[in-house]
Protein backbone atom coordinates (compact mmCIF):
# COMPACT_ATOMS: atom_id res chain seq x y z
CA UNK A 1 0.00 0.00 0.00
CA UNK A 2 1.26 3.44 -0.83
CA UNK A 3 0.30 6.48 1.16
CA UNK A 4 -1.16 9.63 -0.35
CA UNK A 5 1.46 12.22 -1.22
CA UNK A 6 1.99 14.95 1.33
CA UNK A 7 -0.37 17.88 0.62
CA UNK A 8 1.33 20.89 -0.90
CA UNK A 9 1.12 24.34 0.61
CA UNK A 10 -1.55 25.50 -1.81
CA UNK A 11 -4.90 23.73 -2.35
CA UNK A 12 -5.03 21.47 -5.39
CA UNK A 13 -7.36 19.05 -6.99
CA UNK A 14 -6.62 15.72 -5.24
CA UNK A 15 -6.96 13.76 -8.47
CA UNK A 16 -4.08 15.56 -10.21
CA UNK A 17 -0.37 15.84 -9.44
CA UNK A 18 0.53 18.30 -6.74
CA UNK A 19 1.28 21.77 -8.03
CA UNK A 20 0.75 25.36 -7.07
CA UNK A 21 -1.96 27.53 -8.62
CA UNK A 22 -3.32 26.15 -11.85
CA UNK A 23 -2.37 22.60 -12.85
CA UNK A 24 -1.97 21.38 -16.42
CA UNK A 25 -1.81 17.64 -17.15
CA UNK A 26 -1.73 16.87 -20.84
CA UNK A 27 -4.72 18.71 -22.21
CA UNK A 28 -6.53 18.88 -18.85
CA UNK A 29 -6.44 22.09 -16.89
CA UNK A 30 -7.83 22.47 -13.37
CA UNK A 31 -7.85 25.16 -10.74
CA UNK A 32 -7.54 24.90 -7.00
CA UNK A 33 -10.60 23.87 -5.04
CA UNK A 34 -12.18 26.75 -3.12
CA UNK A 35 -11.77 27.01 0.64
CA UNK A 36 -14.50 25.12 2.45
CA UNK A 37 -15.12 22.56 -0.27
CA UNK A 38 -14.92 18.86 0.51
CA UNK A 39 -11.58 18.41 -1.22
CA UNK A 40 -9.93 21.45 0.32
CA UNK A 41 -7.76 20.92 3.42
CA UNK A 42 -9.52 23.72 5.26
CA UNK A 43 -12.75 21.74 5.04
CA UNK A 44 -11.57 19.52 7.87
CA UNK A 45 -9.74 22.08 9.96
CA UNK A 46 -10.79 21.81 13.62
CA UNK A 47 -11.33 25.54 13.79
CA UNK A 48 -13.29 25.81 10.58
CA UNK A 49 -16.76 25.84 12.15
CA UNK A 50 -19.45 28.27 11.17
CA UNK A 51 -18.51 31.66 12.64
CA UNK A 52 -20.73 33.74 14.86
CA UNK A 53 -23.15 30.99 15.86
CA UNK A 54 -23.50 30.08 19.54
CA UNK A 55 -24.31 26.64 20.92
CA UNK A 56 -27.84 27.78 21.77
CA UNK A 57 -28.35 29.01 18.22
CA UNK A 58 -27.11 25.67 16.90
CA UNK A 59 -29.65 23.81 19.06
CA UNK A 60 -32.50 26.07 17.94
CA UNK A 61 -31.50 25.69 14.29
CA UNK A 62 -31.33 21.91 14.60
CA UNK A 63 -34.76 21.75 16.26
CA UNK A 64 -36.19 23.91 13.49
CA UNK A 65 -34.68 21.59 10.89
CA UNK A 66 -36.08 18.53 12.67
CA UNK A 67 -39.47 20.22 12.86
CA UNK A 68 -39.32 20.96 9.15
CA UNK A 69 -38.76 17.25 8.51
CA UNK A 70 -41.71 16.19 10.67
CA UNK A 71 -43.94 18.78 9.03
CA UNK A 72 -42.76 17.74 5.57
CA UNK A 73 -43.56 14.08 6.24
CA UNK A 74 -47.06 14.93 7.51
CA UNK A 75 -47.78 17.29 4.62
CA UNK A 76 -46.42 14.90 1.97
CA UNK A 77 -48.74 12.11 3.15
CA UNK A 78 -51.71 14.35 2.30
CA UNK A 79 -50.47 15.10 -1.22
CA UNK A 80 -51.72 12.97 -4.08
CA UNK A 81 -54.49 12.38 -6.55
CA UNK A 82 -56.91 11.64 -3.69
CA UNK A 83 -57.12 14.38 -1.08
CA UNK A 84 -56.42 13.44 2.52
CA UNK A 85 -57.31 15.83 5.35
CA UNK A 86 -55.32 16.44 8.51
CA UNK A 87 -58.13 14.89 10.56
CA UNK A 88 -58.11 11.78 8.37
CA UNK A 89 -54.37 11.43 8.79
CA UNK A 90 -54.65 11.76 12.56
CA UNK A 91 -57.46 9.22 12.77
CA UNK A 92 -55.59 6.64 10.69
CA UNK A 93 -52.40 6.95 12.72
CA UNK A 94 -54.35 6.95 15.97
CA UNK A 95 -56.35 3.84 15.08
CA UNK A 96 -53.22 1.90 14.13
CA UNK A 97 -51.52 2.99 17.34
CA UNK A 98 -54.42 1.61 19.36
CA UNK A 99 -55.91 4.96 20.38
CA UNK A 100 -59.62 5.37 20.97
CA UNK A 101 -60.52 7.07 17.67
CA UNK A 102 -63.17 6.42 15.06
CA UNK A 103 -61.52 4.46 12.21
CA UNK A 104 -61.92 5.54 8.60
CA UNK A 105 -63.28 3.51 5.73
CA UNK A 106 -60.98 0.59 4.82
CA UNK A 107 -60.13 2.07 1.40
CA UNK A 108 -59.00 5.42 2.83
CA UNK A 109 -57.22 3.69 5.69
CA UNK A 110 -55.28 1.48 3.28
CA UNK A 111 -54.42 4.44 1.05
CA UNK A 112 -52.83 6.32 3.94
CA UNK A 113 -51.39 3.53 6.06
CA UNK A 114 -50.32 0.98 3.45
CA UNK A 115 -49.31 3.23 0.56
CA UNK A 116 -48.56 6.85 1.36
CA UNK A 117 -47.08 6.70 4.86
CA UNK A 118 -44.51 3.95 4.08
CA UNK A 119 -43.60 5.77 0.89
CA UNK A 120 -42.98 9.11 2.60
CA UNK A 121 -41.03 7.53 5.45
CA UNK A 122 -38.92 5.60 2.94
CA UNK A 123 -38.18 8.83 1.08
CA UNK A 124 -37.00 10.43 4.34
CA UNK A 125 -34.77 7.47 5.24
CA UNK A 126 -33.27 7.14 1.77
CA UNK A 127 -32.71 10.88 1.44
CA UNK A 128 -30.92 11.03 4.78
CA UNK A 129 -28.76 8.00 3.92
CA UNK A 130 -27.72 9.27 0.50
CA UNK A 131 -26.90 12.77 1.76
CA UNK A 132 -24.70 11.49 4.59
CA UNK A 133 -22.97 8.98 2.29
CA UNK A 134 -22.16 11.80 -0.11
CA UNK A 135 -20.70 13.98 2.65
CA UNK A 136 -18.60 11.09 3.99
CA UNK A 137 -17.21 10.06 0.60
CA UNK A 138 -16.40 13.65 -0.33
CA UNK A 139 -14.17 13.79 2.76
CA UNK A 140 -12.71 10.28 2.43
CA UNK A 141 -11.73 10.75 -1.22
CA UNK A 142 -11.10 14.52 -1.01
CA UNK A 143 -13.17 14.77 -4.15
CA UNK A 144 -15.88 17.44 -4.33
CA UNK A 145 -17.73 15.41 -6.99
CA UNK A 146 -17.97 12.21 -4.93
CA UNK A 147 -21.46 10.81 -4.34
CA UNK A 148 -22.89 7.57 -2.87
CA UNK A 149 -22.62 5.79 -6.23
CA UNK A 150 -18.89 6.37 -6.48
CA UNK A 151 -18.14 2.85 -5.20
CA UNK A 152 -20.10 1.10 -7.96
CA UNK A 153 -22.62 -0.27 -5.46
CA UNK A 154 -25.62 1.13 -7.33
CA UNK A 155 -24.47 -0.47 -10.58
CA UNK A 156 -24.15 -3.82 -8.86
CA UNK A 157 -27.60 -3.42 -7.33
CA UNK A 158 -29.04 -2.61 -10.74
CA UNK A 159 -27.47 -5.73 -12.22
CA UNK A 160 -28.89 -7.90 -9.44
CA UNK A 161 -32.39 -6.44 -9.73
CA UNK A 162 -32.45 -6.66 -13.52
CA UNK A 163 -31.25 -10.26 -13.42
CA UNK A 164 -34.01 -11.24 -11.00
CA UNK A 165 -36.70 -9.55 -13.11
CA UNK A 166 -35.49 -10.93 -16.44
CA UNK A 167 -35.02 -14.48 -15.17
CA UNK A 168 -38.35 -14.34 -13.35
CA UNK A 169 -36.93 -15.90 -10.18
CA UNK A 170 -38.42 -13.22 -7.95
CA UNK A 171 -41.55 -11.54 -9.16
CA UNK A 172 -42.36 -9.91 -5.83
CA UNK A 173 -40.96 -6.64 -4.54
CA UNK A 174 -38.91 -8.51 -1.95
CA UNK A 175 -37.46 -10.69 -4.73
CA UNK A 176 -36.26 -7.64 -6.65
CA UNK A 177 -34.96 -6.07 -3.44
CA UNK A 178 -33.09 -9.24 -2.55
CA UNK A 179 -31.53 -9.46 -5.99
CA UNK A 180 -30.49 -5.82 -5.88
CA UNK A 181 -28.96 -6.25 -2.44
CA UNK A 182 -27.04 -9.33 -3.58
CA UNK A 183 -25.71 -7.44 -6.61
CA UNK A 184 -24.68 -4.50 -4.44
CA UNK A 185 -22.79 -6.75 -2.05
CA UNK A 186 -21.11 -8.53 -4.95
CA UNK A 187 -19.92 -5.26 -6.50
CA UNK A 188 -18.63 -3.98 -3.17
CA UNK A 189 -16.83 -7.26 -2.55
CA UNK A 190 -15.10 -6.91 -5.92
CA UNK A 191 -14.16 -3.34 -5.01
CA UNK A 192 -12.55 -4.49 -1.76
CA UNK A 193 -10.64 -7.24 -3.56
CA UNK A 194 -9.22 -4.77 -6.04
CA UNK A 195 -8.41 -2.20 -3.37
CA UNK A 196 -6.62 -4.83 -1.31
CA UNK A 197 -4.14 -5.22 -4.16
CA UNK A 198 -3.78 -1.52 -4.95
CA UNK A 199 -4.24 0.23 -1.59
CA UNK A 200 -6.82 2.53 -0.03
CA UNK A 201 -5.61 6.00 -0.97
CA UNK A 202 -8.21 8.41 -2.32
CA UNK A 203 -7.20 8.26 -5.98
CA UNK A 204 -7.36 4.46 -6.08
CA UNK A 205 -10.76 4.43 -4.36
CA UNK A 206 -12.17 6.77 -6.99
CA UNK A 207 -10.65 5.01 -9.99
CA UNK A 208 -11.48 1.50 -8.75
CA UNK A 209 -15.05 2.54 -7.98
CA UNK A 210 -15.44 3.88 -11.50
CA UNK A 211 -14.09 0.65 -12.99
CA UNK A 212 -16.41 -1.54 -10.91
CA UNK A 213 -19.38 0.67 -11.71
CA UNK A 214 -18.71 0.52 -15.45
CA UNK A 215 -18.32 -3.26 -15.31
CA UNK A 216 -21.71 -3.80 -13.68
CA UNK A 217 -23.34 -1.20 -15.90
CA UNK A 218 -22.18 -3.22 -18.90
CA UNK A 219 -23.52 -6.41 -17.31
CA UNK A 220 -26.89 -4.72 -16.75
CA UNK A 221 -27.02 -3.75 -20.42
CA UNK A 222 -26.21 -7.30 -21.49
CA UNK A 223 -28.97 -8.74 -19.30
CA UNK A 224 -31.46 -6.23 -20.70
CA UNK A 225 -30.46 -7.07 -24.27
CA UNK A 226 -31.04 -10.74 -23.50
CA UNK A 227 -34.65 -9.96 -22.64
CA UNK A 228 -36.94 -9.51 -25.63
CA UNK A 229 -39.96 -8.75 -23.45
CA UNK A 230 -40.95 -5.10 -23.84
CA UNK A 231 -42.97 -5.09 -20.62
CA UNK A 232 -40.02 -6.43 -18.64
CA UNK A 233 -37.67 -3.88 -20.17
CA UNK A 234 -40.12 -1.07 -19.35
CA UNK A 235 -40.46 -2.23 -15.73
CA UNK A 236 -36.71 -2.51 -15.31
CA UNK A 237 -36.12 0.92 -16.82
CA UNK A 238 -38.67 2.42 -14.42
CA UNK A 239 -36.89 0.77 -11.49
CA UNK A 240 -33.48 1.96 -12.67
CA UNK A 241 -34.72 5.58 -12.62
CA UNK A 242 -35.67 5.26 -8.97
CA UNK A 243 -39.16 5.21 -7.47
CA UNK A 244 -40.69 5.16 -3.99
CA UNK A 245 -43.73 3.23 -5.23
CA UNK A 246 -42.39 -0.20 -4.05
CA UNK A 247 -42.06 1.04 -0.45
CA UNK A 248 -43.95 -1.09 2.05
CA UNK A 249 -43.70 -1.48 5.80
CA UNK A 250 -41.36 -4.48 5.58
CA UNK A 251 -38.83 -2.59 3.44
CA UNK A 252 -39.27 0.54 5.57
CA UNK A 253 -38.44 -1.54 8.63
CA UNK A 254 -35.17 -2.69 7.05
CA UNK A 255 -34.18 0.87 6.19
CA UNK A 256 -35.30 2.09 9.61
CA UNK A 257 -32.80 -0.29 11.19
CA UNK A 258 -29.87 0.16 8.81
CA UNK A 259 -30.10 3.92 8.25
CA UNK A 260 -29.88 5.11 11.91
CA UNK A 261 -27.05 2.67 12.63
CA UNK A 262 -25.12 3.81 9.57
CA UNK A 263 -25.71 7.50 10.27
CA UNK A 264 -24.61 7.09 13.89
CA UNK A 265 -21.47 5.20 12.83
CA UNK A 266 -20.56 7.96 10.37
CA UNK A 267 -21.20 10.69 12.96
CA UNK A 268 -18.95 8.94 15.50
CA UNK A 269 -16.16 9.25 12.92
CA UNK A 270 -16.65 13.02 12.56
CA UNK A 271 -13.22 13.93 13.91
CA UNK A 272 -11.58 11.34 11.67
CA UNK A 273 -13.47 12.74 8.66
CA UNK A 274 -12.19 16.23 9.50
CA UNK A 275 -8.66 14.86 9.56
CA UNK A 276 -9.07 12.91 6.32
CA UNK A 277 -10.40 16.00 4.56
CA UNK A 278 -7.19 17.74 5.67
CA UNK A 279 -5.00 15.08 4.01
CA UNK A 280 -3.67 11.61 4.73
CA UNK A 281 -0.40 12.71 6.30
CA UNK A 282 -2.10 15.23 8.53
CA UNK A 283 -4.71 12.69 9.58
CA UNK A 284 -2.01 10.17 10.45
CA UNK A 285 -0.13 12.79 12.46
CA UNK A 286 -3.30 13.37 14.49
CA UNK A 287 -3.33 9.70 15.49
CA UNK A 288 -6.03 8.58 13.05
CA UNK A 289 -5.66 5.07 11.68
CA UNK A 290 -6.12 6.12 8.06
CA UNK A 291 -6.46 2.70 6.43
CA UNK A 292 -8.71 1.27 9.15
CA UNK A 293 -10.91 4.38 9.22
CA UNK A 294 -11.24 4.51 5.45
CA UNK A 295 -12.18 0.85 5.29
CA UNK A 296 -14.77 1.26 8.04
CA UNK A 297 -16.34 4.30 6.37
CA UNK A 298 -16.39 2.58 2.97
CA UNK A 299 -18.27 -0.35 4.51
CA UNK A 300 -20.74 2.00 6.23
CA UNK A 301 -21.46 4.02 3.09
CA UNK A 302 -21.69 0.88 0.95
CA UNK A 303 -24.22 -0.67 3.36
CA UNK A 304 -26.37 2.47 3.42
CA UNK A 305 -26.24 2.85 -0.36
CA UNK A 306 -26.90 -0.84 -0.99
CA UNK A 307 -30.04 -0.89 1.16
CA UNK A 308 -31.32 2.37 -0.35
CA UNK A 309 -30.74 1.32 -3.96
CA UNK A 310 -32.02 -2.21 -3.38
CA UNK A 311 -35.27 -0.80 -2.04
CA UNK A 312 -36.10 2.13 -4.34
CA UNK A 313 -33.57 2.06 -7.18
CA UNK A 314 -30.80 4.51 -8.03
CA UNK A 315 -31.74 8.11 -7.21
CA UNK A 316 -29.09 10.56 -8.31
CA UNK A 317 -27.95 14.01 -7.20
CA UNK A 318 -29.18 13.78 -3.58
CA UNK A 319 -25.80 12.68 -2.27
CA UNK A 320 -24.00 15.22 -4.45
CA UNK A 321 -25.85 18.50 -4.04
CA UNK A 322 -27.22 18.24 -0.49
CA UNK A 323 -23.81 18.00 1.28
CA UNK A 324 -22.50 21.00 -0.68
CA UNK A 325 -25.56 23.08 0.09
CA UNK A 326 -25.51 22.19 3.78
CA UNK A 327 -21.75 22.77 4.01
CA UNK A 328 -22.32 26.26 2.62
CA UNK A 329 -24.90 26.98 5.34
CA UNK A 330 -23.46 25.36 8.50
CA UNK A 331 -19.75 25.03 7.78
CA UNK A 332 -17.50 22.04 7.08
CA UNK A 333 -17.13 20.43 10.54
CA UNK A 334 -18.57 16.94 10.15
CA UNK A 335 -20.03 16.69 13.64
CA UNK A 336 -22.35 19.52 12.56
CA UNK A 337 -22.47 18.81 8.83
CA UNK A 338 -23.63 15.18 9.00
CA UNK A 339 -26.80 15.69 11.13
CA UNK A 340 -27.89 18.65 9.02
CA UNK A 341 -27.11 16.77 5.81
CA UNK A 342 -29.32 13.90 7.00
CA UNK A 343 -32.22 16.25 7.76
CA UNK A 344 -31.80 18.23 4.54
CA UNK A 345 -31.53 15.07 2.41
CA UNK A 346 -34.67 13.66 4.02
CA UNK A 347 -36.69 16.86 3.46
CA UNK A 348 -35.41 17.21 -0.11
CA UNK A 349 -36.37 13.68 -1.15
CA UNK A 350 -39.74 13.79 0.65
CA UNK A 351 -40.80 16.86 -1.32
CA UNK A 352 -39.20 15.62 -4.53
CA UNK A 353 -41.20 12.40 -4.30
CA UNK A 354 -44.37 14.39 -3.61
CA UNK A 355 -43.70 16.41 -6.76
CA UNK A 356 -43.11 13.21 -8.71
CA UNK A 357 -46.56 11.99 -7.67
CA UNK A 358 -48.52 15.07 -8.69
CA UNK A 359 -46.52 16.75 -11.47
CA UNK A 360 -48.08 14.66 -14.25
CA UNK A 361 -50.99 13.11 -12.32
CA UNK A 362 -52.50 10.60 -12.68
CA UNK A 363 -49.28 9.32 -14.26
CA UNK A 364 -46.35 9.05 -11.87
CA UNK A 365 -42.83 10.16 -12.79
CA UNK A 366 -39.84 8.26 -11.35
CA UNK A 367 -38.39 10.35 -8.55
CA UNK A 368 -34.89 9.98 -10.01
CA UNK A 369 -36.01 12.04 -13.00
CA UNK A 370 -37.22 14.86 -10.73
CA UNK A 371 -34.04 14.85 -8.62
CA UNK A 372 -31.97 15.16 -11.80
CA UNK A 373 -34.09 18.00 -13.15
CA UNK A 374 -33.87 19.85 -9.84
CA UNK A 375 -30.32 18.78 -9.06
CA UNK A 376 -28.61 20.27 -12.09
CA UNK A 377 -29.69 23.90 -11.51
CA UNK A 378 -29.23 23.57 -7.74
CA UNK A 379 -25.70 22.26 -8.20
CA UNK A 380 -24.89 25.08 -10.60
CA UNK A 381 -26.23 27.53 -7.99
CA UNK A 382 -23.98 26.01 -5.31
CA UNK A 383 -20.99 26.26 -7.64
CA UNK A 384 -21.82 29.89 -8.34
CA UNK A 385 -22.09 30.68 -4.63
CA UNK A 386 -18.68 29.10 -4.12
CA UNK A 387 -17.18 31.21 -6.89
CA UNK A 388 -16.50 28.29 -9.25
CA UNK A 389 -18.74 29.62 -12.04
Amino acid sequence: MSADPAPPRGPVDPLLPAARGRVVTGSVTTRPLPAGSAGHPAAGHPGAGHPGRSAAAQVVLFLLAAGALVGSVAAAVRIGVADVGWADLGRVIGSHLGLDVLPLAPLVDSLIWDLRLPRVLMAALVGASLAVCGAVLQAVTRNALADPYLLGVSSGASTGAVTVVVLGVGASTLGVTGGALAGALLSFGLLLVLLRRTGLDSVRIVLTGVVVGQLFTALTSLVLMASADADTTRAVTHWLLGSMAPARWDTVAVCAIVAPLGLAAAWLCSNALDGLAFGTDTAASLGIGVRRTRMFLLVVTAALTAVAVATVGAIGFVGLIVPHGVRFLVGPLHRVLLPYAALAGAVFLVWTDALARIAFAPREVPVGVITALLGVPLFLLVLRKRGEL
